[in-house]
């Protein structure tokens, strides 16, 4: 079957309630959303009442809250060897997964950091010991490292750099990946046969480790380390190569979230997500945007 869906919206006043009515009228069967503000701390309580509200709809529309992705907020950097900086980021890291459990949900996907000058090896060693920090006995959530596109001193442009990881994580029942389309590209992945990244892949981490997918097009050319999303099949991927990834057999249970712009400052989710069900690509996505 294919879980396919977008990034929604989390707010204040409806929740998860709000995000499952959302990811339903863009025709979705899943979703990713932050629990707050990715770029600051600020956070609201969860509410119980509003989570069984959203777990009946759920339900009604026949969607997995297993397949459903909360993502990290971009300011958690494991990577930073400032202690204060780290100490911050895994603290912040730990309520995150609270949230999640609160939420019912399974699967968080986390950025692996920026070593900002310390070097790989030593930002490796500083995301490992905040890993093994947060993923406690007593936590039922998995992990998901991002793949990146390489901006900076950004860890997980390369396969190798979260296999090492993962190589040091004690819990490795929750611990795991989400690839990026953009971002596997734009570090120089060549996606356009598909069948070979996914045997590198397994044979580098192993794809039981494969948990999510994040469908987008790019707006730069192979290799270039920027990380600009475009909208499917407008951009250096392309549409066909982003349907075989979609609807890649191996793939079959993993779920597929969109995070591509905006449109004239409207959500394309619900026409991007008809595409790729329909394999048939939308010329007229964009046409009214010149």
């Amino acid at each position: 079957m294919l879980y396919i869906g977008s990034h929604v919206s989390f707010k204040k006043n409806d929740q998860l309630l709000g995000s499952v009515l959302t990811a339903h009228s863009y025709l979705a069967n899943t979703f990713m959303f932050y629990t707050g503000a990715p770029q600051n701390t600020l956070r609201f309580p969860i509410s119980e009442e509003l989570t069984k509200k959203a777990l009946e709809k759920m339900e009604e529309y026949q969607m997995r809250l297993d397949k459903v992705i909360v993502h990290a907020p971009y300011i958690i950097n494991l990577a930073n060897n400032d202690l204060e900086k780290h100490q911050f980021s895994t603290c912040f890291l730990k309520e995150e997964l609270k949230r999640c459990q609160e939420l019912g949900i399974s699967n968080l996907v986390i950025h692996p950091g920026s070593h900002v000058g310390s070097g790989i090896e030593k930002g490796i060693s500083f995301i490992v010991k905040a890993l093994n920090d947060c993923l406690t006995s007593d936590n039922t959530v998995t992990i998901l490292l991002e793949t990146m596109a390489g901006k900076g001193s950004e860890i997980g442009s390369r396969l190798e750099e979260l296999k090492e990881i993962i190589k040091y994580v004690n819990d490795k029942e929750h611990i795991g990946v989400c690839i990026d389309t953009c971002h596997l590209h734009d570090a120089g992945y060549d996606l356009s046969n598909f069948d070979s990244f996914l045997e590198e892949f397994d044979k580098i981490i192993g794809l039981s480790y494969l948990k999510c997918v994040h469908v987008n097009d790019s707006k730069n050319e192979r290799t270039s380390h920027k990380d600009r999303h475009e909208n499917i099949g407008y951009g250096k991927i392309g549409f066909d190569t982003l349907l075989k990834i979609v609807h890649h057999k191996k793939l079959e249970d993993v779920p597929k979230i969109l995070e591509t712009p905006f449109i004239l400052d409207n959500a394309p989710y619900k026409e991007e997500i008809a595409m790729l069900k329909n394999k048939t690509f939308d010329h007229n996505l964009k046409k009214d945007e010149h």
